[in-house]
């Protein structure tokens, strides 16, 4: 029987549209829409979509940064979705995140070291020198020098910033961490050096990541398994070889064909998607991607796909692919 560290059963976000004097709500946008997957201990689950697919709310929720709509979130098998404050803060030494902005997500009134060090001194962990201690190993084995700890954020540059926002995800020692689109920020000479350090810190640490972002290219490089989201559902999972050999959805067809090859010589058709993507306020009936879709059906229009497992853990939401 396969142990997961986390899964995700049917969550969902929707936000209240509120209008007039009383602010009444008129309606939800639902950010995320029932969304299931599972993920192993010591895997990279790669999250990929269009910016506003509800991947960023979903990393946020299982951190419960923010509180699900719906759904359960179950880590090391246990249901964390009603814990509280109390009960949650406990938990979330082992849960920790790598925001998408460095520059926005470290105190500039702070020093390196009193970033690093806060997760220990909130937690309580370790005395003062131990946590200097602590602080100097950590900044070490994100590739910065420890004499840097009493510099401040503007000092950095924005691929340093990034390393010393790994640094203080790392310092509870975690065991997932979601990375909220960490490279989408960075000039691209800088993005394979923090994936390339994400990936080492995995295998010293056996450390599990979720890694959002909409770069196809970057979460190939680093994923295991893949989910593709459009308008707050999960269209596709599946390991990382199956996905970008043989994808199944439409949708996930349309986002892979818009990756650069790097060999002249090889020629890809290129999908261009027709239309705008729906609103989630107002998402179409039946499947998601129906409006949007080269393969669309009668039915797609009016019944929603079930997420089916196609082959070995290769699921797809289309009715390409039912049963019926």
């Amino acid at each position: 029987m396969t142990h997961y560290l986390l899964e995700v059963q049917n969550l969902a976000k929707y936000f209240p549209i509120k209008r007039g004097i009383f602010r009444r709500t008129v309606g939800f946008v639902k950010a995320v829409d029932q969304v299931s997957f599972r993920i192993k201990k010591g895997e990279t689950f790669g999250l990929v979509g269009e910016s506003g697919c509800g991947k960023s709310t979903t990393g946020r929720m299982i951190l419960r940064l923010l509180e699900p709509t719906d759904g359960k979130i179950l880590f090391e098998g246990e249901d964390i979705t009603q814990y509280g404050k109390k009960k949650m803060r406990k938990i979330r030494r082992n849960l920790q995140m790598i925001f998408q902005d460095p520059y926005a997500s470290l105190n500039p009134q702070m020093t390196v070291g009193q970033i690093v060090s806060e997760p220990l001194k909130v937690h309580r962990l370790y005395d003062a020198e131990e946590q200097k201690e602590m602080v100097k190993e950590l900044l070490e084995t994100v590739g910065l020098n420890h004499h840097w700890r009493e510099r401040y954020p503007h000092e950095f540059s924005g691929g340093q910033r990034q390393r010393i926002g790994i640094a203080r995800a790392l310092a509870l020692r975690p065991k997932l961490i979601v990375a909220d689109e960490p490279v989408s920020a960075l000039d691209v000479s800088i993005q394979a050096q923090v994936v390339n350090l994400l990936a080492d810190l995995q295998e010293k640490f056996q450390l599990t990541y979720i890694f959002i972002a909409h770069d196809l290219s970057v979460v190939k490089q680093i994923s295991d398994r893949v989910g593709v989201m459009y308008l707050g559902r999960m269209v596709e999972i599946a390991p990382k070889k199956s996905l970008y050999r043989n994808p199944r959805h439409p949708y996930t067809e349309a986002l892979l064909s818009a990756v650069p090859i790097p060999n002249p010589q090889v020629k890809r058709e290129r999908i261009i998607l027709q239309g705008e993507l729906p609103s989630p306020a107002n998402p179409p009936k039946g499947c998601a991607f129906h409006p949007r879709c080269p393969k669309v059906m009668k039915i797609c229009k009016e019944v929603r796909p079930e997420l089916i497992e196609w082959e070995e853990e290769h699921f797809v939401s289309c009715h390409l692919y039912s049963p019926s």
